[in-house]
């Protein structure tokens, strides 16, 4: 899930390089980093290699960035495989005065360390990453010019890789190879790029150029060269992006969706849509309101719907055109837990399907999400760990009478389903706000006696929601935040942190429903519950 992006250029690459990050943020990660080369290498001066790192988000990397100037550099986001996240294991990595980023794995890298380190050098991190630094470094001093030190490196390496690597003893180019991971090129007019996605460089042009495995690539300002595993120069056709800059932000498909409540749907004047898709969601197909509401669509006119639901046999399923079967498993429990899950799953997928239709996927992002996607059931299972300090919250949250659940952006609606879910099994009362709506209104009732529960991956709101979160500190609140791995939040008087195991991008709300359902599940034992059957309500809600 990691991200690579270079450049070289007449240009400052920095901006280049932060804005192609910003564009691999979707992947998710746990860190950033930045090495570049200053101009006094491109004009025949003694070029300086500078980088920064952080493990915030790449908005935090800008912070630090901003004394950098360089026109040939590379740039990373990392998801932690060897090594936590931390700034020392953050890419790039450097050996004397080169510079690494790789995304992969190295299966023999323990070998490789070994060897180096009996030949005297110093390994500071925990990656497997820095042995390709160390190798290329050695390759230098051999003797070997830049590209030919890199080629030398990757034969040694077993498993997959792609890498971007700068050196101030040749800062005049930028060598990339690759095995088993994606990396493209971006071809200027008088400068180019590289990427581990299309959409990190459709900023700068759209003309592409994708390596294939064993391919090795020296870009300097004049152009690029490639040469195959077997050292032969070779061309490999230019390809022209259709995707734009637009296309690339968050909202995949680009298509205008509204959100109904199907209790409240046909009780308003709507305005018919013939080419809209109705789409409905249910556990057991069988609730009256949704049934009514797509009735109530059909008669105005709308001709296409779509169910997604966990019953394949219901009224719904067969009520509609097509229908998206979760295949959850029966759901007892009267408050649904794993079908919550898969329809959310379900609905990324159509986001993914109606995106490749109208050519707004490309085929490296979808095989990203869908990494992601397969990833899921580890990164669930990884989640399960935090169990125990959930079950320690809930002791605390079994002797209050009110709380209140926080989120912003796609975490606001699992906000809704963590109060949702305290309410229906342990009697608790809860509410969930958007965090940015708390001044208007919820925080007049926020005291010790009303805990506060907050999503907070560090994702782009993450410093907004921080000041949310002081409001609440400072009217004597007591926090209970779900926080990323790398997040500088720690327990404190009145705080108490929770710290996921995985940060998953787009798919983070998945990840963070589960501590919440869990949450109430312990609350309502605690408090000698029926968790799965709550009172005075019904599996399926048959009639209005």
């Amino acid at each position: 899930m990691c991200g690579i992006v270079g450049a070289v250029a007449r240009r400052n690459v920095v901006p280049i390089l932060l804005e192609g990050l910003k564009r691999l943020e979707y992947r998710g990660y746990d860190s950033a980093g930045i090495a570049v080369l200053n101009a006094g290498g491109m004009n025949g001066g003694h070029a300086s290699l500078k980088r920064v790192r952080s493990t915030g988000r790449v908005a935090e990397l800008e912070k630090l960035a901003r004394s950098l100037s360089g026109e040939i550099g590379i740039a990373h986001t990392r998801w932690a495989t060897h090594g936590v996240p931390s700034e020392k294991n953050a890419h790039p990595h450097v050996s004397g005065g080169v510079s690494v980023v790789h995304n992969g794995i190295i299966e023999n890298h323990e070998e490789i360390r070994a060897r180096l380190r009996a030949g005297g050098y110093e390994f500071v991190s925990d990656t497997d990453t820095e042995v390709i630094a160390h190798l290329v470094h050695s390759n230098l001093r051999a003797g070997a010019k830049l590209f030919d030190a890199v080629r030398r490196s990757v034969v040694e390496l077993v498993g997959a890789y792609a890498i971007a690597v700068v050196s101030d003893s040749d800062p005049s180019r930028l060598v990339v190879a690759r095995h088993g991971a994606p990396l493209l090129l971006g071809l200027g007019e008088g400068e180019n790029f590289a990427a581990s996605d299309a959409s990190a460089l459709v900023q700068v042009t759209q003309r592409m150029v994708y390596l294939e495995d064993g391919d090795c690539a020296e870009m300097k300002l004049s152009g690029v060269s490639i040469t195959d595993a077997a050292g032969h120069a070779v061309e490999r056709p230019v390809q022209v992006s259709q995707l734009t800059a637009a296309a690339v932000e968050l909202g995949l498909a680009g298509i205008p969706c509204s959100v109904e409540i199907a209790s409240e749907y046909r009780y308003r004047d709507s305005v018919p849509n013939p080419k809209a898709l109705v789409t409905t969601i249910s556990q057991s197909g069988e609730t009256a309101d949704t049934l009514a509401a797509l009735k109530h669509a059909k008669a105005l006119g709308q001709r296409h719907s779509l169910s997604i639901c966990n019953v394949p046999e219901s009224s719904l399923v067969r009520a509609s055109n097509l229908r998206f079967l979760t295949r959850a498993g029966p759901e007892i429990g009267v408050a649904s837990t794993k079908a919550f899950t898969t329809q959310l799953t379900a609905l990324v997928l159509l986001t993914m399907a109606l995106a490749k239709i109208r050519g707004r996927l490309p085929h490296e992002r979808e095989a990203e999400l869908l990494h992601a996607l397969r990833h899921l059931p580890t990164a669930l299972s990884n989640v399960l760990h935090v169990e125990m300090q959930v079950k320690m919250w809930a002791e605390k949250f079994a002797r209050c009478r009110h709380a209140l659940f926080l989120g912003r952006g796609i975490h606001y609606p699992i906000a809704m389903e963590g109060a949702l879910k305290l309410k229906e099994i342990s009697y608790i009362h809860a509410e969930a706000y958007a965090a940015g709506e708390l001044k208007h209104g919820p925080l007049a009732l926020v005291d010790k006696d009303m805990p506060v529960v907050a999503i907070a991956p560090k994702d782009a709101l993450f410093e907004k929601l921080k000041s949310n979160l002081q409001e609440v500190r400072a009217r004597g609140g007591e926090l209970h935040v779900l926080a990323d791995q790398d997040t500088r939040m720690t327990d404190s008087e009145g705080v108490r942190v929770i710290r996921m195991p995985d940060h998953a991008g787009i798919l983070s709300p998945i990840l963070h429903t589960i501590p919440l359902q869990l949450l109430a599940y312990h609350a309502a034992v605690d408090r000698g519950n029926d968790v799965d059957k709550p009172r005075n309500l019904a599996k399926s809600v048959t009639v209005e």
